[in-house]
C-alpha cells in the first residue's frame, strides 16, 4: 500500500476525531507567530540599546516617547518582552502537549477496539494458521502508530510547512538573497528523503515481523509453562527467545543506522546552507545593506526556517516505520472471515434441536485430499442425547466445531430444524449452544462473573441456582469470598473438578436448547466424575446433547451412539437414523 493510500485511510479512521484534531492543529499553528517574536528582544538590545537605531515599527506606537528615548527603559522593555515571549512559548507547549495526549490516546483506543473486534470476528482457521501472538502484536504495538502518524506526524508536518512558508516570507523581507541561498538546500533534502524512505519502510516491515516472532515464543512458553518446567527446558525456551530477539535486534540496529545516516546527511546539508548564509550575510553587513541586529535576526529566523525543513525531511523518512505498522494493522482489518454471515440471514429465537448431517466432508486447509471427515450423514430428533466415540483424530471434535460454525463443511450441509446452518444469523445460531470442554475455560475474574459469562444480566439468585444444579454451590460457599472469589488466570486457583463444575453452572445458566460436552470427565477422579455425571444428567434433560467421551459411565446416559473411525461413520445404534457410504 502506497504512502498516499495509507494517509487517506488513516484520515478516514480518524474522522470521528477531526474536530479534536482541528483544535490540536490550531494550537500547533500558534507556534508560528510566537516564533516570529523570539529574536525581537535580541534585535532591540543590539540595535536600540547598544546601537542608536529606532525600535521596531510595531513597538513604537505602543510605548511612550520617554521610553523610546531612554536606553535603560528600552533594555527593560526588551527584558519584559523576552519573558513574555518565553511564557507564551511554554504555555503553548503545555496546552499542545495535553491536547496531543488526549487526542492521541483516544485515537489509539478506538483503533485498538476495532482490531480486537476484528480479531474476534475472524474464523478460527485464521488464528490456527497465524497464531495469536501476531494478532496480539498488531493490536498492542502496531495500532499505537495511528497516534504517532496523525498527532506526531501529519499535524506537525503540515504545521511545519506553514511555519516554513512564514519564515521564508519574513526572511525575504529582510534580505531576498539570503532567503534564496537558505532555500537552496531544499532539493538535496528532497533527494535524500526519496532515497532513504523506501529503505526504511522495508527494514521496518522486517523488524515488525521479527518482533512478533519473539513475542510468539514468550506467549507459547508461558502458556505451556508447566510442560517447560516438567521437562526442565527453561534454558532452551530462553535460548529460543534470545535467538528471535537477536534477529529483531540486528534489524533494529540496521534501521537505526539508516536513520542515523539520513540524519547525518540532513544535518550536513543544512550546515552547508547556514555557512553560505553567514558568509553572504557578513558581506551585506560590511556593505551596509544589513545591520548587525538584522543579520542576527536573519540567522535566528534561518534556524527557525531550517527546523521545519528538518522536520519535514525527517518526518517523511521517519514515518516509514509507523506506516509499516499501519500496513500490518490494516491487513488485519481487511482480512475476511472464512465463515461469513450470508446477506439476509434469518434470525433464530430458540431452536427445537433437530440436527441433520448430509454427506458432510471437511478438510482443514485448501487440500480436499486431506479431509478429516468423509461423507458423514445422520440425523437426530430434538431432545436426543448422542454419544460420539472414536479414537483420537477420528473427527469427533471437528463435528462439534462444524455444528457451531467455527468452520463450514468443505462439501455437504448441516441442518438445524431443517434449515442449513449457513442460513442463520451467526450470533443467533451460537446462542443455541452451551459448550462444556474437556479443559474448562475460565477467565481471571470471580466465580460469579465466570458463571454469568453466558448471561451477564443474571441475578444472584439465578447464579446460585445454576451452581446448585451443577453441584458447585457447596464448594463455592466454603471459599472465604464465596461467589466473589477470584479464580486466577485460567482458573488455576481451583481444582480440575471445581473448574468443570463452574463450566457446567455456566451452561445451566445459559439454558440453551443444544448442549455440547467434549470429554467433560476425562481428567477427573472417579468420585468427582460421579458428581459431574449427576449434574450432566440434569443439564441434558430436555435438550439435544452431543457428548464426546471415552468413559462408559458417561455413555450410559446417552440415547444414541455414533462411532467414528478416521473421519468416517462406521457404526451407529439401530435406533439412530443414519446412512454410511
Amino acid at each position: 500500500m502506497g504512502d498516499i493510500a495509507l494517509y487517506r485511510r488513516l484520515l478516514r479512521e480518524a474522522r470521528p476525531y477531526w474536530p479534536r484534531l482541528g483544535v490540536l492543529f490550531g494550537i500547533g499553528l500558534l507556534a508560528s507567530p510566537i516564533a516570529l517574536l523570539n529574536p525581537v528582544p535580541l534585535k532591540i538590545v543590539v540595535d536600540s540599546v547598544l546601537g542608536s537605531r529606532p525600535l521596531p515599527a510595531f513597538l513604537q506606537p505602543l510605548l511612550p516617547t520617554a521610553v523610546t528615548r531612554s536606553p535603560g527603559a528600552i533594555l527593560a522593555v526588551a527584558i519584559v518582552l523576552l519573558l513574555v515571549v518565553a511564557a507564551l512559548n511554554q504555555l503553548q507547549a503545555l496546552v499542545n502537549k495535553y491536547t496531543q495526549t488526549s487526542v492521541g490516546e483516544r485515537l489509539v483506543l478506538g483503533f485498538r477496539a476495532q482490531l480486537v473486534q476484528q480479531a474476534q470476528r475472524l474464523s478460527l482457521s485464521y488464528h490456527d494458521s497465524r497464531g495469536t501472538a501476531d494478532s496480539l502484536y498488531r493490536i498492542q504495538q502496531d495500532a499505537s502508530v495511528i497516534d504517532k502518524i496523525m498527532v506526531e506526524g501529519i499535524i506537525p508536518f503540515v504545521a511545519a510547512g506553514i511555519t516554513l512558508a512564514t519564515m521564508i516570507a519574513v526572511t525575504i523581507r529582510l534580505d531576498w538573497q539570503l532567503a534564496l541561498v537558505a532555500l537552496a538546500v531544499s532539493p538535496p533534502l528532497l533527494v535524500l528523503s526519496s532515497v532513504y524512505r523506501p529503505r526504511m519502510r522495508r527494514q521496518s516491515r522486517r523488524l515488525k515481523k521479527r518482533e512478533s516472532a519473539a513475542l510468539a515464543v514468550v506467549q507459547e512458553t508461558l502458556g505451556a509453562l508447566r510442560v517447560v518446567k516438567a521437562f526442565g527446558q527453561e534454558a532452551r525456551a530462553t535460548d529460543r527467545f534470545v535467538y528471535r530477539s537477536t534477529e529483531a535486534l540486528r534489524t533494529r540496529l540496521h534501521l537505526a543506522l539508516l536513520e542515523g545516516l539520513f540524519g547525518l546527511l540532513v544535518g550536513l546539508t543544512i550546515a552547508a546552507g547556514t555557512a553560505a548564509v553567514l558568509l553572504i550575510g557578513v558581506r551585506h553587513v560590511r556593505e551596509g545593506a544589513l545591520t548587525l541586529g538584522q543579520l542576527l535576526m536573519a540567522l535566528i529566523y534561518l534556524g527557525q526556517l531550517y527546523d521545519p525543513l528538518k522536520t519535514i525531511s525527517r518526518k517523511a523518512a521517519g514515518l516509514q516505520s509507523y506506516l509499516a505498522s499501519a500496513e500490518r494493522a490494516f491487513t488485519l482489518l481487511d482480512e475476511q472471515p472464512e465463515v461469513p454471515e450470508r446477506p439476509h440471514a434469518r434470525p433464530l429465537a430458540r431452536a427445537a434441536g433437530a440436527v441433520t448431517f448430509r454427506n458432510v466432508y471437511f478438510a482443514y486447509g485448501p487440500d480436499p485430499d486431506r479431509a478429516v471427515l468423509h461423507d458423514i450423514s445422520f440425523e437426530i430428533a430434538p431432545g436426543t442425547r448422542l454419544g460420539v466415540v472414536g479414537a483420537t483424530g477420528a473427527g469427533k471434535t471437528t463435528i462439534i466445531s462444524l455444528l457451531t460454525r467455527f468452520y463450514d463443511p468443505t462439501a455437504g450441509g448441516i441442518l438445524l430444524d431443517g434449515v442449513d446452518l449457513r442460513d442463520y444469523k451467526l450470533a443467533d445460531l451460537r446462542r443455541q449452544f452451551a459448550i462444556v470442554l474437556q479443559e474448562p475455560v475460565l477467565f481471571s475474574v470471580s466465580i460469579a462473573e465466570n458463571i454469568t459469562y453466558a448471561a451477564p444480566e443474571a441475578s444472584p439468585q439465578q447464579i446460585v441456582a445454576a451452581a446448585q444444579a451443577a453441584n458447585a454451590h457447596e464448594f463455592i460457599e466454603r471459599l472465604p469470598e464465596g461467589y466473589d472469589t477470584p479464580v486466577g488466570e485460567r482458573g488455576m486457583k481451583l481444582s480440575g473438578g471445581e473448574r468443570q463444575r463452574i463450566a457446567l453452572a455456566r451452561a445451566f445458566l445459559k439454558d440453551a436448547p443444544l448442549l455440547i460436552l467434549d470429554e467433560p470427565t476425562s481428567s477427573v477422579d472417579v468420585k468427582t466424575e460421579a458428581v459431574i455425571l449427576e449434574a450432566m444428567d440434569r443439564l441434558m434433560r430436555g435438550r439435544t446433547a452431543f457428548l464426546i467421551t471415552h468413559r462408559h459411565s458417561a455413555l450410559a446416559t446417552c440415547d444414541r451412539q455414533l462411532q467414528l473411525e478416521r473421519g468416517r461413520l462406521v457404526e451407529a445404534t439401530p435406533s439412530l437414523v443414519c446412512q454410511t457410504r
